[in-house]
């Protein structure tokens, strides 16, 4: 039985909690500090991680793994929790795994479900799912062009759930828990790579 670190900076949901992982795979979230803001990512995640640990009683240095969301995001933002998680993993030599954030909100979902999130400049992010399996995206498009005719349901960020004409799931933002059950731990952790979908808006000028 291990006690794990999620954290997720990859939406305005800056999440920070403590989840414990049976053998059998099932969790339970011991604690969770989810503060809201579309900026102030690198202020709000280390005391979030802080007091999630306080609220535990439980101490980072027994910590057995970290669960990361590396997006798709903005730039800014997710780099702050896959920053944090990397340099956490590496200072108490503990395993670090990267998930998809859109698997964390579509994580056990029943049906088709398209889960979308902010992307800003008028798109959003975007993936697939039939009962809680990703088959499609990620992608970031135009809202005009995703294809939601394909989904029974919606969920994601509620700002973007009602620009499409389907019922919405209440599923807004990646929860601990859901972090944690969607990490692949049949295999090693995989590479913390993150899914920016596309460039930075801040650019090195030309000469």
């Amino acid at each position: 039985m291990s006690v794990i670190l999620a954290v997720d900076t990859a939406t305005p949901a800056i999440t920070a909690g403590l989840v414990r992982r049976s053998p059998d795979g099932s969790v339970q979230t011991l604690s969770e500090r989810i503060t809201m803001g579309a900026r102030g990512h690198a202020e709000a995640l280390t005391p979030n991680i802080g007091a999630a640990c306080a609220d535990a009683d439980f101490p980072v240095s027994d910590l057995g793994a970290i669960v990361v969301g590396c997006g798709p995001g903005p730039f800014t933002g997710l780099r702050v929790g896959m920053a944090t998680a990397s340099a956490m993993g590496l200072a108490l030599d503990i395993p670090v795994y990267p998930v998809c954030t859109l698997d964390a909100i579509g994580y056990g979902t029943v049906g088709s479900v398209l889960v979308v999130t902010d992307a800003r400049r008028r798109e959003v992010y975007w993936a697939g799912y039939r009962d809680g399996t990703r088959i499609s995206g990620p992608a970031v498009n135009a809202p005009a062009d995703v294809p939601w005719q394909s989904y029974a349901q919606v969920a994601g960020s509620p700002d973007h759930t009602t620009l499409f004409d389907l019922p919405v799931l209440d599923r807004r933002y990646p929860s601990p828990s859901r972090l944690v059950l969607a990490a692949d731990w049949g295999q090693p952790p995989g590479a913390l790579t993150p899914l920016y979908l596309r460039r930075p808006d801040a650019q090195e000028p030309r000469r």
